[in-house]
Parts: structure tokens; C-alpha cells; sequence
């Protein structure tokens, strides 16, 4: 295989159950990508999106790494990768600096130390800061800042939201990246990830909240006036149906996911007399379930689900406000009908993330379980095209607003250039 890590970007989302990988080769200008490379696995290793077998988790990553890597025909050693877990938190900080007394404009320096400066928080030893986001500047006495730089003042001061993890979590992961002999190159929270793959401009200027519903976790991340609002990650997700509805129908846990898959939906609408009964053959037996029995277990657990991500909006007032509404991503976005659900229970204009203008390799990852792994696969290509225009000495402040909005601006443009 061909050795060139510079000249691909890639994503691996780490999940509780799948691990997915996402190859893009760069075409040498900085314009644009091609997906050479898709590869995914079953995780054993995880439980609610920590790592609890490093050794487990390692072979999943090394198997989607591999099978991604085959079908490029390139070997890859650095990615960027997901973070999960109700152990990440976010919070509001601010920063304030003194800008250079004789010139008194704002260079990139003074933008990465009011960044420093905002990271200064009390925290406990176990937890460190996973990420800072500037969502807007203050110099002397004019707010609302987006960029300052080359702006003149004598105070600068950041709002930025800050997300934190807990200490072990992140080396548990890195250490099963590393016995999978992958580097980190970022590690970034799953469902910010995913927005950058799925959220135009317009819906985060707006307000919208994208809802990735994983296998045992559910990802809230908020945007407005394009800037991060909220992130949380909720204990809960698609595997949680499929064990209620082994225990409630009193079969195998196999058989649960397929009825849930093919049998059921979120607002009752399979189009089926709730009288009547779904077959399903296993093995060498038919089994039979009541359609009525199907639809009341997988409602209750989505109210469950759902009554948290309204509650996670209610705590920041945005509950039924955001008018570019909700967008749903991972793997239990495939649940029939769910927008429509969600529609009422949210109160907001609701869609099903679906990247277009892929083809060829990359048609099998334009779903919404792989939104992640694109948007980290995004991440990886921006940065590299970010550290090629400054060089490795620069000084940005890459959590600084240019760059962060940059990252998410271009992500339409990216796309449409997607080649077979």
C-alpha cells in the first residue's frame, strides 16, 4: 500500500456499537476531495460511548481502519476521531487580555491568548477541556464582535463555550488508537462532528439543533447566529428500543432489532391493522407479534428520549424556537417516521440528514449514521488545508471563530465536489 498522509483526510467514529471509517483523498490544491475509502465494524469494547475494553475497542477501530484502507488502495496512520459519552459537559466562559499598547490592533496572537485566557476555569482533576468555541468578541465597549482581528483596542474579550471530558475517557480512547497504531489528529465530540457534514450556514445563523441518535447515546448539539450554543449527550439511544422490545415481546434480541427495523414506527403509521400481527421466520421457526404490542413499546421508550432532548432545550429557553429546526442524524434516524415524531414532539420543522452530491465509493455514506465520520473526515481536510496556507509556526487559535466558521462554511462547497 502507498504511504501519503498528506494527502488524505480521514474521520473514525468511534461508537458504541459500529465503529465507521471515512477515507478522502486530496486532489493537491486544497480544493476539494474524493471519498477512495469506507470501512466499518462492530464494536464490543464500549458501553454508552466509553471505552470499557481497550483491547476490544482496538480491534474494532483496526477493522474498519483496514477494511477502509483496502478499498483505497493507500495505508493511513492519523485521523480524526469522536469522542462520546454523558461525561462530556459544556459550559459558558469568558476571556479577557490586554491588546498591545502601541499598535493597538487586534492581531491572532491577541485572539489565541483571549482564548488561553478563557480555558482558565475550575475544574476537577479528573476532567480536562476537550474543545473551546469563541462565539463572539467584545473590544472595549463594542460587543458582538465575530472577527477582530486587525480591529483596534485596548480590551479584548471572548465568549466562548467550552466542552470538557473526563480524563480517563480520553486516554482509554487514545490508548485503543494507539494499540490500533492510529494517531489522533483531533478528537471531537460525535454529534458536533456530524453537524459539520449535515448544517448549512443559513439553519445555524437561524437556530437548529442537531439530534444524533446513537446506539446507546443521543447527541444535542445547538447552533444560533452561527455560533455553538449547547452541547450534551444523553445516556439513551436506538439499542434501548431494541431491548425494550425483546423484553416486552420475549424474544431474542436479533430478532427485536429486526422488528424494529422493519416492523415498527415511530408515529404508529406501518400502514398495518394494529389488530392483525407481523411475521417474522427465525431460524426454522415463524414467530408472530402483535402489531398494537410493537408500536406501544417502541412509542414509550422514544417519549422517554425525546421528553430529555425538549428538557436539554427548555435549559437554554429554546424550546420550540429555533426556526431551522432539527436535524437527525445516526444510525436510529433509519426508524420510520421518526422526523414526523419528533415534528410533534419538539414542536420544530424536523428532517432526516442526508448528504447529497456524493457518488461512486461514497454513495454508501450518505446516510445518517455516517454523518460523523464525514464530518471528522471534514475536520481532517480543513486542517490540513488551514496548516498548509499558515505553516506549523503559526499561532492561530484554531477553536478561534475564523476557523471554526470556516470549517462549517465550506462544508457545502466541499461536498459538490465529491467525485466517483
Amino acid at each position: 500500500m502507498q504511504q501519503d498522509g498528506s494527502k488524505y483526510a480521514v474521520g473514525i467514529d468511534v461508537g458504541t456499537t459500529n465503529v465507521r471509517c471515512v477515507i478522502g483523498h486530496l486532489d493537491g490544491t486544497g480544493a476539494g476531495a474524493t471519498i477512495v475509502g469506507v470501512g466499518t465494524a462492530s464494536n464490543t469494547g464500549m458501553r454508552k460511548g466509553v471505552v470499557v475494553n481497550i483491547v476490544n475497542t482496538a480491534k474494532a477501530i483496526d477493522k474498519a481502519f483496514e477494511e477502509a484502507e483496502r478499498m483505497s488502495g493507500h495505508q493511513i496512520h492519523g485521523a480524526s476521531v469522536s469522542i462520546n459519552g454523558s461525561h462530556i459537559v459544556a459550559m459558558n466562559s469568558k476571556g479577557v487580555v490586554a491588546v498591545n499598547a502601541q499598535s493597538q490592533e487586534i492581531t491572532e496572537e491577541d485572539v489565541a491568548r483571549a482564548g488561553q485566557a478563557a480555558t482558565v476555569v475550575q475544574l476537577p482533576a479528573n476532567r480536562e477541556i476537550l474543545q473551546v468555541t469563541p462565539r463572539s468578541y467584545k473590544l472595549d465597549d463594542q460587543e458582538n464582535i465575530k472577527d477582530p482581528l486587525g480591529m483596534s483596542g485596548v480590551r479584548l474579550e471572548v465568549d466562548a463555550h467550552v466542552i470538557t471530558a473526563l480524563s480517563p475517557n480520553i486516554k482509554n480512547l487514545l490508548k485503543s488508537l494507539e494499540m490500533a497504531q492510529t494517531d489522533a489528529h483531533h478528537i471531537m465530540v460525535a454529534g458536533l462532528a456530524a453537524a459539520k457534514a449535515v448544517v448549512t450556514p443559513q439553519q445555524m445563523e437561524n437556530g437548529v439543533v442537531i439530534i444524533d441518535v446513537g446506539g446507546t447515546t443521543t447527541n444535542i448539539v445547538v447552533f444560533e447566529e452561527g455560533d455553538l450554543q449547547h452541547v450534551a449527550v444523553l445516556p439513551m439511544g436506538s439499542v434501548n428500543i431494541t431491548n425494550d422490545l425483546a423484553i416486552g415481546l420475549r424474544t431474542d434480541l436479533d430478532v427485536a432489532e429486526a422488528i424494529k427495523l422493519k416492523h415498527s414506527s415511530a408515529t404508529g403509521q406501518t400502514g398495518k391493522d394494529k389488530a392483525k400481527v407481523v411475521e417474522y421466520k427465525h431460524g426454522n421457526e415463524t414467530l408472530s407479534f402483535n402489531v398494537k404490542d410493537i408500536e406501544m413499546i417502541v412509542e414509550a421508550r422514544l417519549d422517554d428520549i425525546f421528553e430529555l432532548v425538549d428538557k436539554e432545550l427548555k435549559s437554554i429557553d429554546r424550546s420550540g424556537k429555533l426556526p431551522g429546526g432539527a436535524v437527525l442524524t445516526g444510525g436510529g434516524a433509519n426508524l420510520v417516521h421518526l422526523a414526523d415524531y419528533a415534528k410533534q414532539k419538539l414542536r420544530l420543522p424536523v428532517r432526516v440528514a442526508h448528504v447529497s452530491g456524493i457518488s461512486g465509493v461514497s454513495e454508501s455514506v450518505a446516510k445518517p449514521e455516517f454523518a460523523t465520520a464525514l464530518g471528522l473526515m471534514l475536520t481532517d481536510f480543513e486542517s490540513q488545508v488551514h496548516s498548509q496556507k499558515t505553516g506549523p509556526g503559526s499561532k492561530a487559535f484554531e477553536g478561534g471563530s475564523r476557523m471554526f466558521g470556516k470549517l462549517f462554511n465550506s462544508a457545502g462547497d466541499f461536498f459538490k465536489k465529491f467525485k466517483a
